[in-house]
């Protein structure tokens, strides 16, 4: 089914914008806008903005754009066509029909799916029947009572070889359609078909808009050849490009960001039971179908959440599981879609830490992960001994080749300078106590500056302004507080940014707050965030000619002596301005991100609440230190390119 654009003008010209908005973000007639807090990120003053003229919406805080589609796309995880199709029912628009043989096939797989959503309701109510008393004991057993059956569809299969069979004939099913549905299985031999799940606790699985599509089976024989069966596969069901809980775990991520909460995890567990455990905590889960992750659910994920966390069993098969999980992801990984991992403990299972320690343990050990490449790199780290040069130099080989899987060319650069700074660190012979890691681990500090920073307003260096701003009361007075020193790194930055001052379009936001990362420089920073924003496009001649007139000639001076001696490859002259800005950027993001470690730092200390989590507290100064590492050896500079 095609939507052209007239199509899509017709939903839009029916539905209002700030009425769709409306429902889910508290708004206020602001001019010709509305306005509200952001449904995107937690914040406490208004920065979003919708525009029914327009058509548009715009949130400041994160930087989305968008119209009435994308916003359901983005706040309810729907795809393309859900988003439509929704809308379309609620603006009176009829779907276009589709061509004959399209409608023939969504016909059929419209039928096998009201097979199995009344198979669903059958299993429902065998569940509550005399039948279900082993199924109902075992559920018990598993701190699972009646009240939270109906919520995820729970039911039980029968022991009789045709139970089902013979209910779905009698509602009209033809035995070819029921098998089909994989609800039952036709033999070889041409026999009659018989039901495929028999003596089972069922779980339903559903796509994505919550229909039914296929069932899962646990067996209550302990001497069953498989604990745990899943349908096949059929016309509307893919093992591989499905998960269990999906639908479940979008209304959760949707809630807890339509609540202002910050963004919530979404975390892919190994079994159903943990789905529902963490479901019932509150936590967004989903799980494979007996298979590994397959690209196809990495992908459908990723459509829900930038960073799912991987969680699985801390045995070998939950090893082997992460491994595998790695090794297909790693040509998928980009900025922005990457995944974390978290290992529940004790040997345990959420299900397991649910029953017995509760809601809040689980998610506070499911909050606990470690990044991607951590994972990837204590994986190969500890494939084999590293007591002879040639294994070292088979580490290094490999962390090389896992970074050049990676499809995206700037994030494998990333990784593989990453990675290699773990292996500097991990193989160096007296490692200082409390040293945080290492200045590799720093490199998970870089991020949106590196390809922001390349965004220009069209400024160029040289040109004469068409006026110089007049000096303003706070120039005059950070003029007056000339620093005493200055930090050189810092001052790099700095007077790279007076350089090329459209290079500061990506930080223009948190400069005034985060400044250049030395106090010294700090009134400066807000003179020029104030002065970008007043004036876009501002070239260097027209800023330095404000800063002059402000008084601050002599801190321009002090600020290039300073940046001379930091020798800072994005200073060099003759290097290419994208380089020079690339590396620039990645300096900053370190400098910034050094600014909120240190003020998190600040707010722990001062909260006694907080002071009392010393792994909190370790994990800010380890990072704290590796962060300043790099400022003090130089490593900043690294060149991604080389």
């Amino acid at each position: 089914m095609r939507f052209d654009d007239r199509y899509l003008e017709e939903i839009k010209s029916r539905l209002r914008l700030s009425d769709v908005i409306g429902r889910s973000v508290k708004l206020r007639r602001a001019g010709r806008e509305w306005v509200g807090l952001s449904p995107f990120a937690k914040e406490k003053t208004p920065s979003f903005y919708v525009n029914d003229e327009k058509g548009f919406y715009h949130d400041f805080s994160s930087g989305k754009h968008g119209d009435l589609i994308s916003f359901l796309q983005e706040t309810e995880r729907l795809s393309f066509r859900e988003a439509i199709e929704k809308l379309a029912g609620e603006a009176g628009v009829p779907l276009p029909a589709a061509d004959p043989k399209a409608a023939e096939a969504e016909k059929r797989r419209q039928g096998l799916t009201d097979w199995l959503d009344l198979a669903g309701k059958w299993f429902e109510a065998e569940l509550r029947r005399p039948a279900g008393a082993g199924a109902r004991d075992y559920l018990e057993r598993r701190g699972l009572p009646e009240a939270q059956w109906s919520p995820f569809r729970l039911g039980y299969a029968p022991g009789g070889r045709t139970a089902l069979k013979d209910y779905l004939i009698a509602k009209g099913a033809r035995p070819a359609e029921a098998v089909e549905t994989g609800l039952l299985i036709a033999p070889e031999d041409g026999g009659a078909p018989y039901d495929r799940f028999r003596d089972r606790i069922m779980f339903p699985i559903t796509d994505p808009r919550g229909r039914v599509i296929s069932f899962g089976g646990r067996a209550l024989d302990p001497e069953a050849r498989a604990k745990y069966l899943n349908g096949p596969e059929t016309p509307i069901f893919h093992k591989g490009a499905n998960l269990y809980g999906l639908a479940e775990a979008r209304k959760l991520l949707h809630l807890s960001q339509r609540e202002g909460a910050p963004q919530a995890a979404l975390v892919v567990v190994e079994g159903y039971m943990d789905v529902i455990a963490c479901q019932r905590a509150g936590i967004a889960a989903v799980a494979p179908l007996g298979t590994a992750l397959t690209e196809e659910q990495m992908e459908l994920m990723w459509r829900s959440h930038p960073e799912p966390t991987l969680c699985f069993d801390g045995d070998k098969a939950g090893i082997r599981a992460a491994s595998k999980a790695i090794d297909r992801a790693l040509p998928l990984l980009k900025p922005g879609r990457s995944f974390r991992f978290a290992v529940v403990t004790g040997g345990k299972d959420p299900d397991d830490v649910l029953r017995e320690q509760g809601p809040a343990a689980l998610a506070a050990q499911l909050a606990q992960t470690k990044p991607f490449v951590q994972q990837l790199f204590e994986r190969e780290l500890e494939a084999e001994p590293l007591d002879t040069p040639e294994r070292r130099a088979g580490l290094k080989g490999r962390l090389r080749a896992a970074a050049a899987l990676i499809a995206d060319k700037d994030l494998a650069q990333a990784y593989r300078e990453d990675l290699l700074a773990r292996y500097d660190e991990a193989l160096r012979p007296a490692a200082r106590p409390n040293d945080g890691g290492g200045r590799g681990y720093a490199s998970s500090g870089y991020g949106g500056g590196a390809a922001g920073g390349a965004r220009g307003r069209g400024g160029r260096r040289g040109e004469g302004p068409a006026f110089i701003p007049p000096p303003t009361p706070e120039g005059r007075a950070a003029a007056r507080a000339l620093p005493r020193r200055l930090k050189v790194v810092q001052a790099a930055i700095a007077w790279f940014a007076i350089q090329t001052p459209d290079a500061l379009d990506p930080y223009v936001e948190r400069l005034a707050d985060l400044g250049f990362g030395d106090s010294n420089l700090a009134d400066l920073a807000r003179e020029i965030s104030a002065l970008y924003v007043a004036h876009p496009g501002l070239d260097t001649s027209a800023l330095t000619g404000h800063l002059a007139r402000s008084g601050m000639g002599d801190l321009l001076t002090d600020i290039e002596k300073a940046a001379r001696q930091a020798n800072a490859p994005f200073l060099e002259a003759g290097r290419p301005t994208d380089d020079a800005r690339r590396i620039w950027s990645l300096a900053f993001d370190v400098v910034i991100e050094l600014a909120e470690v240190e003020s998190a730092l600040d707010a722990a200390k001062e909260d006694m609440s907080r002071t009392r989590d010393a792994a909190h507290l370790r994990h800010l100064r380890s990072r704290q230190l590796a962060l300043q590492t790099m400022l003090n050896d130089g490593t900043v500079f690294a060149d991604p390119e080389t």
